[in-house]
């Protein structure tokens, strides 16, 4: 009997980021990608969310490595988080670990891990198990599929992909080795990206946006154009700058992950910009609107990168003027919605012209639709299939089509964060769960916990109120207040019945429990109680209550 492998989701099955999964052979956990998922809207004051580590952090001795499938952030930006919890060498193409090598320089843990770079078909021994790569085409250069050769038979996990035909670097979806592996010994499990499963048909070429940039940097003759697109997008900055030489406008690089990347991606032969193209932007102003492209962070609203300051005259180099034209050369991440619509108004305010993805065939998926996905399930045609990458809803979109394409539907499972599966001769199936939970970072501070946000959300929807009062325990009496002081309630100056009512129950409260003998946490709980009626009964809000009791 072959031993068992576990498949453990960490992150990225209900949701879009925090893409983190682990396999487990003989006591060894191998990762795949470790990523982090931006905040909603609801997620007040917090800035990055990150995987629950616990089931690694428990287990740090027996993790092998990290495979990494590509360079975004929702795949690796969790790594400067986890190595500060454990050491494991990662591996990935030369892209992948130079972007991945910014943040864990950044975090000072470089010296946590060690960087392998693996190539095209390279075949890896990593503890137990045998990983091999593939090449897949997706919006950042050299991702990755990766197949895991085990006793219980090839796992092969799709990483970010799209079936492009015509790639910008002509570097293609590697579907015939997938089909070798099939025709093999088959495919016993295929884990697939699922983002764009509901998507009827098949995404577009890359190429295909070139096109479109060319035209519109025709059409922008003597103005100034500023292009705002993931700085992890080579082959569309490759596009935009094609099409700015074209014209012989200068590009001048703003942000700076924008700048970082260009400037390894140039060094690694991955994108051809020559030395007098290229301008510092502090030069921009010593030309004429019509000779500049500028290439901007920010395509997704975030509050202080380049494009967001940009629209808010912020920027110490750059004004937004009516001789400009902006292009988001993108497409809003589900819940980014309103903060691009919000950087577009404002710069509508400057006077500029705005061209995005809703007006314009300015941006391409890297993300295969519904007819790719189908295409590549008839491809590899796995015993056992389990969709990733996703919101809940695309999973399901998934699972569909490939009962459509053959797979038996009892051999299609439906995992979510924190599910733990386990593949052995008798199959593939649920076995138990571990700890998924958001771990939300803000600032440096590592998890906030789900009663800070619940906190957070009572003082944004309906304030706070506070009742400070002193006593004198032993006399039983009350000294002085009790003093009520609202923010975010009720606007104080024409509530002054309410507050005065408010303060006779506080004040009637305070004796009682003072008359019954109780101790300062007993009277506070009095206070919280009749304060918290009160306010319900009155407004039909429920703020935040704080007592304050203070003793003579």
């Amino acid at each position: 009997m072959a031993p068992p492998v576990h498949i453990t989701f960490l992150g990225g099955l209900g949701e879009i980021g925090r893409n983190c999964a682990v396999l487990e052979l003989e006591e060894s956990l191998l990762l795949i990608d470790c990523g982090l998922m931006f905040p909603d809207t609801d997620m007040l004051g917090v800035d990055l969310v990150l995987p629950d580590f616990t089931f690694l952090t428990e287990r740090a001795d027996d993790i092998v490595g990290c495979v990494l499938t590509h360079g975004h952030e929702d795949h690796i930006g969790g790594l400067s988080y986890l190595l500060r919890e454990a050491s494991f060498p990662l591996f990935g193409s030369d892209l992948t670990l130079g972007l991945a090598r910014g943040r864990i320089e950044e975090a000072g843990l470089l010296g946590r891990t060690e960087m392998n770079v693996v190539a095209d078909g390279e075949t890896w021994e990593i503890g137990p198990f045998e990983v091999e790569f593939i090449p897949a085409t997706h919006s950042v250069p050299q991702g990755m599929a990766t197949a895991f050769h085990t006793p219980q038979g090839t796992i092969v996990h799709t990483g970010d992909f799209k079936i492009d035909l015509t790639p910008v670097d002509g570097r293609l979806t590697n579907l015939s080795r997938i089909g070798a592996l099939a025709d093999g010994d088959g495919i016993r499990v295929l884990l697939a990206d699922s983002t764009n499963a509901d998507q009827p048909g098949h995404s577009r070429s890359e190429t295909s946006v070139g096109k479109v940039l060319y035209n519109l940097m025709h059409e922008q003759e003597g103005r100034r154009v500023i292009t705002a697109c993931f700085a992890s997008h080579i082959h569309r900055i490759q596009q935009l700058a094609d099409a700015a030489i074209s014209f012989d406008r200068k590009i001048a690089p703003l942000g700076r992950s924008m700048k970082r990347n260009i400037t390894m991606a140039r060094e690694m032969g991955l994108l051809t910009i020559p030395d007098s193209a290229l301008i510092d932007i502090e030069q921009v102003d010593r030309f004429q609107p019509g000779q500049v492209l500028v290439l901007c962070t920010g395509s997704q609203g975030e509050p202080m990168s380049a494009l967001t300051l940009l629209s808010a005259n912020e920027n110490r180099w750059l004004k937004v003027t009516p001789d400009d034209t902006v292009i988001f050369s993108s497409h809003p991440i589900p819940g980014n919605e309103h903060a691009v619509t919000k950087v577009i108004d404002n710069l509508f305010r400057l006077g500029a012209e705005v061209i995005h993805s809703g007006l314009s065939d300015v941006h391409a998926t890297g993300h295969a639709k519904s007819e790719e996905l189908k295409l590549y399930q008839s491809i590899a045609k796995p015993e056992w299939f389990v969709p990733v990458h996703g919101e809940y809803h695309h999973l399901v979109a998934h699972s569909r089509l490939a009962t459509l394409m053959g797979t038996p539907a009892e051999n299609v499972i439906l995992a979510e964060d924190g599910d733990r599966l386990v593949l052995d001769d008798k199959g593939l199936r649920p076995v138990g769960r571990v700890p998924s939970e958001y771990i939300y970072v803000h600032g440096t501070v590592g998890d906030i916990g789900h009663g800070v946000l619940r906190d957070r959300r009572i003082l944004a929807d309906d304030g706070v109120v506070a009742a400070i009062v002193c006593v004198d325990r032993k006399k039983r009496q009350l000294v002085s207040g009790p003093e009520i002081v609202s923010r975010g309630w009720i606007y104080e100056p024409e509530a002054g019945d309410l507050l005065s009512q408010l303060a006779d129950r506080v004040r009637n409260s305070v004796d009682k429990a003072l008359a019954d003998g109780a101790d300062v946490s007993g009277i506070e709980r009095a206070v919280r109680r009749a304060s918290g009626g009160f306010v319900s009964d009155k407004t039909r809000r429920r703020p935040m209550i704080v007592p304050v009791v203070l003793e003579a």
